[in-house]
Order: structure tokens, then sequence, then C-alpha cells
């Protein structure tokens, strides 16, 4: 079971935790909540090498504006992770290392937030070849729309003018499976 802990207190609980005998660094990562609730969910998981325990802790971000103490003086470690999280989520950490680790500065988005748009899947045809030598979708198959693209109605030839889309509308929209009806 993981231990939950307020965001003010993630870098005091760390390192009582990291006191506690708990000093290796195993993992740290971040899950979208959005659908479930406005937050990120980041969870760490320490061990205690000499007797083989380890111990999960997670914390929640605010969506709109996530910012988590930085790890990285407690578990030297913990930089990276933060740094890619940060990179394909967006969660900014407080004194951490802010330089991007996978994605150039100009690239502008987080990937793995649920509401991010996948391009590629949009430009790309959906569900493919289904023999060797055939070229996009084949002939008299379904169009479907893969995991990750919302509907067009909800993102993409949009008003300008329109306000955004709501987060939690994209999502929905954005489930795959379902029939892409042509115009």
């Amino acid at each position: 079971m993981n231990e939950q802990v307020p965001v003010t207190d993630w870098a005091t609980t760390v390192t009582s935790v990291r006191d506690a005998g708990f000093r290796y660094f195993d993992w740290l990562d971040c899950v979208d909540e959005i659908g479930r609730s406005n937050e990120f969910r980041l969870v760490l998981q320490v061990l205690n090498r000499e007797t083989g325990e380890t111990r999960r802790l997670e914390t929640r971000a605010d969506r709109d504006d996530p910012q988590v103490p930085t790890l990285s003086g407690i578990f030297a470690g913990a930089g990276w992770a933060e740094r890619e999280i940060h990179d394909l989520f967006g969660v900014d950490f407080l004194g951490g290392d802010g330089t991007p680790l996978l994605l150039p500065r100009r690239y502008g988005g987080h990937p793995l937030r649920k509401d991010e748009v996948l391009g590629a899947r949009a430009a790309i045809a959906w569900p493919g070849s289904k023999e060797p030598g055939e070229t996009g979708a084949a002939a008299g198959r379904r169009r479907m729309a893969p995991p990750g693209v919302p509907d067009p109605d909800i993102w993409g030839n949009r008003d300008p003018a329109a306000d955004p889309a709501d987060p939690a509308d994209i999502v929905q929209s954005a489930r795959g499976g379902r029939v892409r009806r042509r115009r």
C-alpha cells in the first residue's frame, strides 16, 4: 500500500524515510489523474537493502500549477527522474535541475499528459496496412480512431475564436476505437 504524503511535506517525509534505513532510490514516476481528479500523482519507491523491504510514497500535485519539492538533494538519482517527469508531464520540481532531458525546449508540450494531442497519430493512417505492400488503410475496413487522437469536433478544425476545449472533453473523445465517419 502506498503512503499518502501532502505535497508540502514531501521532501521532509522522504528524508525521514531515508534516515530510517531506506537509502536505495528505486524509482520515481508520475500518473496523470485527469478524469478522476485535477492532479498528477507522483509515486516514489525506495528500498532498505539490509532488510529487503520496500516503501512506496505518493503525493499529488495540482494539475494547473504542478509544483513539487525536489528530491535530488536526498537521492541523487531522483534528479534524472524529475527531469524526465518535467519533460513528459510538465511537473516543476522546486530547487531541482530544470534542464530538459528528453525533449528539445522548442517542443513546447508534454506528451504524456492525457490532454496532450498526439499529432503523429492524427497524421498517420490508422489502423494501417494488413498485408506487406499495402499503403494506408485497407479497402473496405472501417476507419477507426487511434487511441490518443481526440474527435475533430473537440480538437482540430475548431473556430479560433472559440474557447479552448475542456481537458475532460478531450480525454473522453480520445479513447480511440470509435468509428470515424467520413464527411
